[in-house]
């Protein structure tokens, strides 16, 4: 169990090297380093931003398909999110339970092993702890990808032109299998054995002879309720992210409500367009950067994803800064790209 838990953690968190370092790469101010800067912009095109004279313009899909890797990232999260929480109840709860009379006993007649026992109900508590961790972290990132299915579907009126290059169709695709899977990775092995341990069991016994469902909602909410300080400041930081980039989502939206007109674009006002150009990604790296907070802030991992937000977003949000003053001879000179007062 241990090495397979080890090689999830490894195999993402060299996966999220790999996508970083491509980006880090392209952002740093070297002619030598140009034609990569060039390359990954053709890779990264959508919608306004897209290389139309590159010779890999043909390699695009509709900007509508942004629905379909948020739509997996619904299926896949609430398959994560579901499990996860099944398992957590089953491993227990987050209370502490007193000591046993057996323990208590053996301590009084100066028996050596409760100092042992301790240390092992110590260490309980705490895997216990990062499951219900791995809960919460999820049960944000379900908040996070149904608002944005909904909005791909029903906010963004996408122009029938407006084109996704195929390498940022499929990227998507991987952060919304790496992203929700590194979010639960510290349980991911044991919480996979145990569904296909449920599955295994389903099919021998047969529904009339499975154990009844219990289902009490306390017994699945209480346990949230008593993680740390860490876990609701970061929660608290991730919504004030979700709700800007609800209203900024909801700004470019209704700049192009007519879908005839998807085409024209318009410079954006209001919220945090006041002050920077993309204020939509910023409230991104505001959530992202919640959810390493209610993550404890020790997980390389959710590091890991933070840093591929911020270099993702930063580099998109320096090209989208460029087009728009390329495009508006009055575009507004004192926003910044994505981070108020910084960049």
């Amino acid at each position: 169990m241990l090495k397979m838990e080890l090689g999830i953690e490894s195999l993402l968190k060299m996966a999220w090297v790999a996508a970083i370092l491509p980006i880090l790469i392209a952002s740093f101010p070297s002619s030598y380093l140009n034609p990569v800067h060039q390359t990954l912009l053709v890779f990264a095109g959508r919608g306004k931003i897209i290389q139309s004279s590159s010779r890999l313009n043909k390699l695009t899909v509709p900007q509508k398909f942004f629905s379909h890797f948020y739509g997996f990232a619904v299926v896949w999260t609430s398959f994560l999110l579901l499990t996860t929480w099944i398992y957590a109840h089953k491993i227990g709860s987050l209370v502490s339970e007193s000591t046993s009379h057996s323990n208590v006993a053996s301590y009084l007649t100066g028996g050596s092993q409760v100092f042992s026992i301790y240390k092992t109900y110590s260490t309980s508590l705490e895997h216990n702890f990062g499951i219900w961790q791995a809960v919460f972290l999820l049960i944000l990132m379900e908040i996070q990808v149904l608002r944005r299915l909904y909005e791909s579907l029903y906010v963004f009126n996408y122009s029938s032109t407006a084109q996704l290059h195929i390498c940022g169709y499929l990227t998507g695709f991987f952060f919304y299998t790496a992203a929700p899977l590194s979010l639960c990775c510290n349980c991911a092995p044991e919480v996979f054995t145990f569904v296909a341990n449920t599955v295994a069991e389903f099919i021998v016994k047969g529904k009339n002879r499975m154990p009844p469902l219990e289902f009490q909602w306390l017994e699945f909410l209480t346990p949230l309720l008593k993680l740390g300080w860490f876990q609701w400041i970061g929660a608290v930081i991730f919504f004030c992210g979700w709700l800007h980039q609800r209203r900024c989502h909801a700004i470019l939206g209704n700049l192009r409500e007519v879908k005839e007109e998807a085409k024209d674009y318009r410079i954006p006002h209001g919220d945090w367009f006041e002050v920077v150009s993309c204020p939509h990604y910023f409230a991104e790296i505001v959530m992202y950067g919640g959810l390493v907070v209610a993550s404890g802030g020790l997980d390389q991992t959710v590091w890991l994803i933070f840093a591929f937000v911020v270099a993702n977003l930063v580099f998109a949000a320096a090209e989208t800064q460029r087009w728009y003053c390329r495009k508006f001879d009055n575009y507004p000179s004192n926003r910044y790209a994505i981070i108020p007062y910084v960049y």
